[in-house]
């Protein structure tokens, strides 16, 4: 019974962060600051991992396609397919569900602690529009993380498999452009859309909702983590039943 409560609680806070829009002098200044800590912050972690991920993927991928009988280029082909379909949309939201959903709970839970939330209600503002809705529009620019993601994982994966000696740059690159299809891309990037919801209003959830002081930040946080990402897994199942079968 509590689970549904909090889901019933879940969406009307959805809701109400459309209601009762913040002026837009003061939302600017709003959504400018979580581009700069969700978006622009995470690039730096999103790239070291993808290009070093991609290599691990190329390796693996390699030392298993010990047939001779096999094409080269099939290295490319798989790492390709690797990166593009789960990689990057769904292996780099589990990371930012602990990088950026911590920052978000722990941000709005502390004001709530600090009872800023409450002052914020005592002014007149929908508070729920004025701290999560910017982080939902900052969001939208999650894609541009997951792009830059897919191509450093597949650089990465490019450099780990010339300079090894697992294949020459023309047959990786051969691999790469071997049966694509468009639509792989247009799936990842609705995946990311959907893990971009997901990553703005589970950890505002927990951060605003919660209870207690400083220590039940942290364990709101950790929960935040948890839940957003059992949420990402499970619709990713969900997608790709929906969008690949």
């Amino acid at each position: 019974m509590i689970y549904l409560q909090n889901i019933g609680t879940y969406f009307l806070m959805i809701v109400e962060m459309f209601r009762k829009p913040t002026k837009w002098c003061a939302m600017r200044q709003l959504i400018l600051k979580d581009m700069d800590d969700l978006i622009i912050g995470s690039l730096g972690i999103v790239a070291f991992i993808s290009f070093f991920v991609g290599g691990v993927v190329t390796i693996q991928t390699a030392l298993n396609l010990d047939n001779p009988f096999l094409p080269k280029s099939l290295i490319g082909f798989a790492t390709r397919q690797s990166i593009i379909l789960e990689f990057a949309p769904t292996f780099i939201s589990i990371i930012m569900a602990g990088k950026v959903g911590s920052f978000i709970t722990s941000s709005i839970g502390t004001m709530r602690v600090t009872e800023q939330i409450d002052a914020l209600e005592v002014m007149g503002i929908n508070s729920l529009n004025y701290l999560v809705f910017p982080k939902f529009i900052a969001l939208t620019l999650y894609p541009f993380v997951i792009s830059i993601a897919m191509f450093l994982g597949i650089y990465g994966g490019l450099i780990a498999c010339v300079y090894g000696g697992f294949a020459t740059l023309e047959e990786y690159i051969t691999g790469i452009q071997s049966e694509f299809t468009p639509f792989h891309v247009t799936y990842a990037f609705i995946k990311t859309f959907v893990f971009a919801f997901i990553l703005a209003t589970i950890p505002s959830y927990h951060g605003f909702y919660m209870k207690g002081g400083a220590l039940e930040v942290g364990k709101a946080s950790t929960a935040s983590f948890v839940w957003t990402s059992v949420v990402i897994i499970l619709l990713n199942y969900i997608l790709t039943q929906m969008l690949l079968s």
